[in-house]
């Protein structure tokens, strides 16, 4: 896309960036309290916290978004960025969007001198699998998890 920038979200974008990050849990048929919302928002624009958020602007619409964290690793001297969420609108698949989100972070990693960059899909998810495959080696592990009750 001629016109796409990508960028860190701004504060006063809250109501474009639920937009999309509705967009990309509804896709997952997840769903998060709204205090859960809140407490992403807070911690995107929290310098202290090591999640952030960059979007896909297109002609003054956000078209995608993207967040990411950086953590430590047992294995390496630097980070790893995980690669939480990344949506492109659905009038916007198809561009470039995605690719530009996920290259932009792969800059931020390496500014932040990250060893690794990493992130998950859905085993069914082709159209993403597919330009993930252009992008990164697929590391051959399964992801177990246990979701914890509160307390």
């Amino acid at each position: 896309m001629p016109g796409l920038a990508i960028r860190a979200v701004r504060p006063d974008e809250r109501e474009a960036w639920e937009g999309l990050w509705s967009g990309y849990l509804d896709f997952y048929r997840a769903s998060i309290p709204p205090e859960t919302r809140d407490l992403t928002w807070s911690r995107i624009h929290d310098p202290l916290v090591p999640i952030h958020a960059l979007v896909a602007e297109d002609e003054g619409v956000l078209v995608g978004l993207v967040h990411y964290v950086f953590h430590a690793s047992a294995w390496t001297r630097g980070p790893y960025c995980y690669l939480q969420d990344l949506f492109t609108a659905p009038s916007s698949r198809g561009k470039g969007v995605a690719r530009a989100l996920i290259e932009a972070v792969m800059v931020e990693a390496r500014h932040a001198r990250a060893d690794r960059v990493h992130w998950l899909t859905m085993e069914d998810n082709a159209p993403a699998r597919a330009l993930y495959d252009t992008l990164a080696d697929r590391s051959g592990f399964i992801q177990y998890r246990r979701i914890l009750p509160p307390g």
